[in-house]
C-alpha cells in the first residue's frame, strides 16, 4: 500500500469516526449538558406569568417542561420580521406553549423544526389558487400564524400575546400551529399524527371523522359549537382546533365531546381538566 493510499484510508477512517461520534455519542453529551444548565430565573418568571397553570403541575412535569424549553431554545432559531425584535419574553412564551404539547412524550421537541418567524401583527401570505377551470390566480391572505412543512412556523406576536392573556377561550395560535407540526411528523398533514399502534389509528379515525363531520354540519347551519368552525375546513385544521380546545377548554370538551377528549388525552398524555 502506497503512502498516498494510507493517507486516504486514514482520512476515511477519521470521517467515519466523526460521523459515528456525531450520530451516537454527541446527542447524549449534548442532552447531558442541557440538563446540567440551570433554568434561568427570568425564564421561570416569564413561564409562570404567561402560563400560571404550570405551577399546578406535578413537580416532575414542571422540571420536564423546563428541560424541554431549554432544549427547544438551544435548537431553534427565532427571527423577527417586519421590524419585530426578538427578546427573551417572545422566545420563552412561544417555547413554553410549544413544549407543553410534547410533555410526557419522551422525545426531542420538534426535530424537523428549524426556525420560528415572528411578525409584530397580522402578516400577508401569498397563495396560488386554481379554480374549477384550472385557471391559477394569486391570492393575498391575512394570517395570524402558519406552519410550514419545511421546518418553519410563522406567528403574529400580538396574537400570541392575546392567546396567553385568555387561556380559557379556546383560541391559541401557538398551540394551533405547533399541533400542525406534530401532525406533519407522520409525513402528511392530514389530521392524524404519529400514533403507537394500528388500533390507535383505527380508534382515532373513527372518533375524529365523526367529530369532524359534526363540526362541518354546525358550521354549514350556523350553529354554535364548542370548537371554532375553522376546524371544519379540513381534517388537519380540525386536529389543530381540537388541540386548542383540549388545552384551553378541557372540562367543556370532556363533557360534550367525551370520546374526542379521551383520544387527545391519550395522545398528549396529559389531562388539562385537572389543572
Amino acid at each position: 500500500m502506497t503512502s498516498q493510499s494510507i493517507i486516504s484510508l486514514l482520512i476515511l477512517l477519521l470521517i467515519l469516526a466523526a460521523v459515528i461520534f456525531r450520530v451516537i455519542f454527541w446527542p447524549r453529551i449534548r442532552i447531558t449538558r442541557i440538563q446540567k444548565q440551570p433554568f434561568p430565573e427570568s425564564w421561570r418568571r416569564t413561564l409562570l406569568e404567561r402560563l400560571p397553570f404550570v405551577a399546578k403541575l406535578p413537580l416532575a412535569e414542571q422540571e420536564q417542561l423546563q428541560f424541554l424549553i431549554k432544549t427547544f431554545l438551544a435548537d431553534k432559531s427565532f427571527y423577527g420580521c417586519a421590524g419585530q425584535e426578538i427578546n427573551e419574553d417572545i422566545r420563552v412564551t412561544i417555547a413554553a406553549q410549544a413544549c407543553l404539547l410534547v410533555l410526557n412524550q419522551s422525545r426531542t421537541p420538534y426535530p424537523d423544526l428549524d426556525s420560528i418567524l415572528v411578525y409584530p401583527s397580522t402578516f400577508v401570505a401569498t397563495r396560488e389558487v386554481a379554480n374549477e377551470l384550472g385557471l391559477v390566480s394569486t391570492n393575498h391572505i391575512a394570517m395570524l400564524g402558519e406552519s410550514w412543512s419545511q421546518g418553519k412556523v410563522v406567528l403574529a406576536w400580538d396574537n400570541v400575546q392575546k392567546g396567553v392573556m385568555n387561556l380559557q377561550d379556546g383560541q391559541n395560535v401557538v398551540l394551533h400551529e405547533f399541533a400542525h407540526q406534530l401532525d406533519h411528523e407522520s409525513g402528511s398533514t392530514n389530521g392524524a399524527p404519529v400514533l403507537n399502534t394500528r388500533g390507535a389509528y383505527r380508534s382515532w379515525a373513527h372518533v375524529f371523522s365523526e367529530e369532524f363531520e359534526e363540526l362541518q354540519k354546525d358550521s354549514m347551519r350556523g350553529r354554535h359549537s364548542l370548537m371554532d368552525h375553522y376546524g371544519a375546513t379540513n381534517p388537519a385544521e380540525f386536529f389543530a382546533v381540537a388541540t386548542e380546545t383540549f388545552f384551553e377548554r378541557p372540562k367543556q370538551m370532556a363533557t360534550y365531546h367525551q370520546e374526542l377528549y379521551q383520544q387527545l388525552k391519550d395522545y398528549y398524555k396529559l389531562d388539562p381538566g385537572q389543572w
